[in-house]
């Protein structure tokens, strides 16, 4: 059980037999009133979101989550298609479900899918991932006076901006909170 001041951005809690992930939580006390913790709440299923305040009384328990490895092997009409490597089960997970995460996909990946209930619920990618360049053009020259980028190509059909410097089949990572480049591999 979690108490107030547990609960924290990111977590995950089941609150009213719902899971819940906590997308904002702010801290407050005012004068000659009890602390409160003013939150908002994300729906994991559904997506939809809510405020909730909780006192400093309340207790909630965290959400059990599991998160189980998956290779990623195809996409057919709005469907990705997973396996499990150790009991070579298959799912089906929705682009709806997946999001923005889809686009840092390419087959034969391993990604985690977060499951609720023996159900799954999304994905949790990687922080950073290495991508092959694919297509990059020539930068200009004596155009550096600030950090200038170009648009180049990467594995998964992915298209990002990196420095000028960055050549047609050099490896380079990618922030997948952000899609922004992070550095060479």
């Amino acid at each position: 059980m979690l108490s107030m001041t547990e609960i924290r951005k990111g977590k995950i809690i089941n609150l009213e037999g719902q899971p819940y992930q906590v997308t904002s939580a702010n801290y407050l006390r005012m004068q000659q009133r009890r602390p409160v913790m003013k939150t908002i709440l994300k729906h994991v299923q559904t997506g939809a979101t809510r405020e909730h305040t909780f006192q400093q009384s309340d207790k909630v328990e965290e959400a059990d989550i599991g998160r189980t490895p998956y290779q990623y092997l195809y996409q057919d009409d709005g469907t990705y298609t997973f396996m499990d490597d150790a009991t070579y089960d298959q799912i089906e997970l929705s682009a709806e479900m997946l999001g923005d995460s889809a686009r840092y996909l390419i087959e034969g990946q391993t990604i985690d899918i977060v499951m609720f209930a023996g159900e799954p619920i999304g994905v949790e990618l990687p922080i950073k991932i290495e991508r092959k360049v694919i297509e990059a053009p020539e930068g200009v020259r004596g155009d550096t006076s600030s950090n200038v980028t170009k648009d180049i190509l990467v594995e998964g059909n992915l298209r990002v901006k990196a420095p000028l410097f960055i050549k047609e089949g050099e490896v380079i990572r990618i922030d997948t909170r952000t899609g922004d480049y992070v550095e060479r591999a």
